[in-house]
């Protein structure tokens, strides 16, 4: 037989009174940073439905006849006493209303206690609310263990909750886990349902708590939340009640003085992390129905532990479905349970998608209602799921410690160290532990729920993960500053880790710690301190002489233990590059153009320390590595043209350097010709004409000064070979066959140091079954 599931949770009004609870008027906070996204989404419109169940004369069974239904998806049984137990089995069955299918009998989980939020108007006792997935039907049956004489609670109903909205999924699901580090990778989830184990008997609170005090007085004056003032006015003692009543009971702890809220202040900055905050659904994204309750959120001062919990009693839905869970959920907890709003801070699904849970600003202190006695200064995150036999998702998991994370790392928490939490009333948790109300006791700063009360919450499975959460929220909270580096370095060029500068730098780093978190930081050349900025300050100038440097950043931690960024290597370099070889033209060959004359640009530049480049900057802008020396450009004949061109180095110093030339087309006309030839027109030539010869030994010579030449000829499958002369000397023989046919074709070229007067003649070699040849010109380059 399961026992009965009690959740030991402090009620919200009353610990205002018992801990010092701040209470703020109107504020909902923000789930960063989705805030934008959240003004697009409207609220859900959620039902409920309440159906008595009929109690058998002896009072030992009730039930409710299998029936057909308004559409519901979630479903729970309450009673009316809050303090009253149901010691037996309660089970449902619903119909599918997609296939119209009926389900076997589910277990509705009773370990719950309906002392949570006690003193409120309307609070019932419940069973734990199950996720059944769209239904229409329903059946119930209750019966109360064996020897139990009290029999069920009276006011037994049935409440089943349409979630309303939409379940397509969420736009923010799969960013909440697909980003994530490799060792926080989802996996698959299994989704078959656990069966029931037998739990330990729980023994009832040996003092309840005591009448709430009155309740502040909301405040119109300021929409803006406002903060307690400086002296807090005592509240009245409240006087413990030792034997348990039908009455909604009230805390038994004596009250601390209550901050009396003013009207002016406003709400303080929330606390920044020493951890990275997670991607959270906001209620707004997961369409809150925030008119099911207008009261405002209640602050504690700090949270010095997280419980963690399972809910909805399932494993099998969607991801798509969770918002939809989250709504249900939030509209049981209210108009079912009869508590302030939904009980966790946070839910997470197990597809790692987490949801802001009770509203107040998921980065504030916000009182939940989720682990009895042990609200006070702590957090309660809920996995969606059945979690006795079932372990949880790593990407569950993985949520869960970076919420954890994120939420002590405002209060200077260890995810993976211990802490004294004090009891709000007595009672006891899974493993006997007994607990008196005003008492501290050590607990694990990421604990089960079964740790605070005697619950199976959150499952053994997931209870024997927690170790894991720890280890893995531990990773991310830090009391040394952490993710720092070089991120810029303001006048320097960058190549690899090496930057080069010829003048002052500016050096800049990032942290992943927050600046409140960080004393300070040092510039370091050297490993001597240069500069020294406050821990908002993210970048230092320095002058440095000239030569190579190791640079760091070191920083301080509030804790006063210190981190060193890796090095970055900083070279001054004022020497400017040198072209040690000044930039030349010559000719080359391919197709010649009036307009376009093929030629060929070569340079060389160097630089001491690190050449970077070199930029052609005239007639036409291009941009060469370090390493190479020479370009293939065209230029306009009959017209003198400057090549102008700078080289940088790393450092920014330059040279320049230049040169310029001047193609200039000789026609075969201005030849001195021997022998037979003949002229040929056509458009593709240039000038429209050209010179043809089959005749051995026929020859043109064409005299010029410059320092390069190229002749130009037309050539075919028909064409022959040619001797050329340089200067009276045999300098090659050229064969003019193609494959295909060309016009001005540069098919000889050759250049001098210097610009000087030289001869070029070719003579016709008579070439057997194809001697004619065909000459356009000569172009030389002065």
């Amino acid at each position: 037989m399961r026992s009965q599931r009690r959740i030991w949770t402090t009620a919200a009004v009353a610990t205002a009174a018992v801990t010092g609870v701040l209470v703020f008027q109107g504020v909902t906070g923000g789930s960063s940073p989705d805030g934008e996204a959240d003004a697009k989404s409207a609220p859900a419109e959620a039902d409920v439905h309440r159906t008595p169940l009929k109690t058998s004369e002896d009072g030992a069974s009730a039930s409710l006849p299998q029936r057909s239904t308004e559409r519901f998806s979630l479903l729970g049984v309450t009673w009316t006493d809050p303090a009253a137990k149901v010691t037996g089995r309660v089970e449902a069955r619903t119909r599918s209303a997609a296939t119209g299918e009926w389900t076997g009998w589910l277990p509705l989980d009773t370990e719950i206690d309906g002392r949570t939020e006690a003193g409120r108007a309307g609070v019932r006792g419940t069973t734990e609310p199950r996720w059944v997935g769209p239904s229409n039907g329903v059946e119930v049956r209750i019966s109360a263990a064996d020897g139990v004489k009290a029999g069920l609670p009276d006011g037994l109903r049935l409440d089943t909750v349409d979630p309303g909205g939409s379940t397509t999924p969420l736009a923010a699901e799969p960013a909440a886990f697909a980003a994530e580090p490799a060792a926080f990778a989802a996996e698959e989830t299994p989704t078959e349902e656990p069966t029931p184990s037998a739990e330990p008997s729980s023994e009832e609170p040996t003092e309840e708590p005591s009448p709430e005090p009155p309740a502040p007085t909301p405040t119109t004056a300021s929409p803006t939340p406002p903060i307690p003032s400086p002296t807090p006015t005592p509240t009245r003692t409240a006087t413990p009640s030792p034997t348990p009543t039908t009455a909604s009971p009230t805390p038994s702890a004596t009250p601390k003085p209550t901050p009396t809220p003013t009207t002016t202040p406003t709400l303080p900055p929330a606390p920044p992390s020493t951890a990275p905050q997670p991607t959270i659904v906001s209620r707004a994204a997961w369409q809150a129905d925030e008119s099911l309750n207008n009261e405002s959120p209640d602050y504690l001062e700090k949270v010095k532990a997280v419980f963690v919990h399972h809910t909805a009693q399932t494993n099998s839905y969607s991801c798509a479905d969770s918002a939809a869970i989250v709504r249900g959920l939030h509209t049981y907890h209210v108009k079912s349970n009869g508590w302030k709003d939904l009980g966790y801070n946070f839910i997470v699904d197990k597809c790692g998608t987490i949801f802001e849970g009770r509203k107040g600003g998921v980065d504030r202190a916000v009182l939940g209602a989720h682990t009895y006695g042990f609200n006070r200064d702590t957090t309660g995150i809920a996995v969606i799921g059945m979690h006795t036999d079932t372990a949880a998702a790593n990407a569950a998991t993985a949520a869960v410690a970076r919420v954890a994370a994120w939420k002590l790392g405002q209060y200077q928490g260890n995810p993976a160290g211990t802490v004294q939490l004090t009891a709000g009333a007595a009672g006891g948790n899974f493993f006997g532990a007994k607990f008196a109300a005003g008492v501290a006791y050590p607990f694990q700063q990421i604990s089960g729920h079964r740790d605070g009360f005697n619950t199976q919450c959150p499952g053994g499975s997931l209870y024997g993960q927690l170790p894991v959460i720890r280890s893995q929220a531990a990773a991310l909270v830090t009391d040394k500053v952490t993710g720092l580096s070089i991120a810029s370095v303001t006048g320097a060029s960058a190549s690899g880790s090496t930057y080069y500068t010829k003048s002052a730098v500016t050096v800049g780093w990032k942290a992943a710690t927050p600046a409140a978190f960080v004393k300070g930081y040092e510039l370091l050349v050297g490993g001597k301190p240069v500069a020294t900025v406050k821990g908002n300050v993210t970048s230092a100038a320095a002058t440095l002489a000239v030569g190579k440097h190791s640079v760091q950043v070191r920083a301080t931690h509030q804790s006063g233990k210190v981190t060193t960024s890796a090095t970055a290597t900083i070279v001054v370099d004022r020497t400017a590059p040198a072209f040690t070889t000044k930039p030349a033209l010559t000719l080359r060959t391919g197709t010649v153009n009036t307009a376009a004359v093929p030629l060929t640009l070569t340079w060389k530049a160097t630089d001491a320390t690190a050449l970077k480049e070199v930029r052609l900057t005239a007639p036409v802008a291009k941009t060469y590595g370090p390493t190479t020396g020479s370009a293939s450009h065209t230029a306009k004949s009959g017209a003198a043209t400057a090549w102008k061109m700078t080289a940088y180095d790393r450092a920014g110093n330059t040279a320049a350097a230049s040169v310029s030339g001047t193609p200039v087309i000789l026609q075969e006309t201005s030849a001195k010709k021997t022998g037979k030839w003949a002229v040929k027109s056509s458009s593709s030539y240039l000038g429209g004409k050209s010179l043809t010869s089959s005749t051995k030994n026929a020859s043109l010579t064409w005299t010029f000064t410059g320092r390069s030449a190229a002749w130009v000829v037309s050539r075919a499958a028909t064409s022959g070979q040619a001797y050329v002369y340089v200067d009276g000397k045999k300098a090659a023989t050229v064969d003019l066959k193609s494959a295909s046919t060309k016009y001005r074709d540069a098919i000889w070229t050759r250049s001098w140091s210097s610009s000087a007067k030289h001869t070029v003649k070719i003579v016709v070699v008579g070439t057997k079954g194809r001697p004619a040849l065909t000459t356009d010109g000569l172009v030389y380059l002065k």
